[in-house]
C-alpha cells in the first residue's frame, strides 16, 4: 500500500539525504555527486547579511538581561510593606486604555 505523503511503499527504502553525514551518502559519479565527480565536496555558500548579524547581538543581549529588575522588585515590596506604595489610578486607566488601542 504506498505512502499517500511521499508515495513510497513500506517495501521500498528512503533515499538518503546529501549533507546527512550518513555512511550511505552519494557514489562517485552518481547523480547527487559534487561537480568534478567527487562525492561530499560542496561548493554552497552562506550569506550573512549585517542586519541578520545586528539582530542576532540584540537577541543574544535580550536573552542574557535579567528577566526581573531585583532592585525594583525589592523597592517596591518595602513600599508596600511599609504603607508608603500608592496607586495611580489615572495612570493605570490611561496605560490600559493605551494598550486596548494599540491591540486594534
Amino acid at each position: 500500500m504506498p505512502n499517500k505523503i511521499s508515495g513510497y511503499t513500506s517495501a521500498q527504502p528512503p533515499l538518503p539525504v546529501n549533507g546527512s553525514g550518513g555512511s550511505a551518502g552519494p557514489t562517485k559519479g552518481g547523480p547527487s555527486a559534487a561537480p568534478g565527480g567527487v562525492a561530499g565536496a560542496s561548493t554552497d555558500q552562506v550569506t550573512i547579511t549585517g542586519s541578520a548579524r545586528t539582530l542576532q547581538k540584540v537577541a543574544d543581549a535580550i536573552a542574557a538581561a535579567p528577566v526581573v529588575d531585583s532592585a525594583k522588585v525589592a523597592s517596591i515590596k518595602q513600599a508596600v510593606q511599609n504603607g508608603s506604595y500608592t496607586i495611580d489610578a489615572g495612570r493605570v486607566a490611561s496605560q490600559m486604555l493605551r494598550f486596548e488601542r494599540g491591540m486594534k
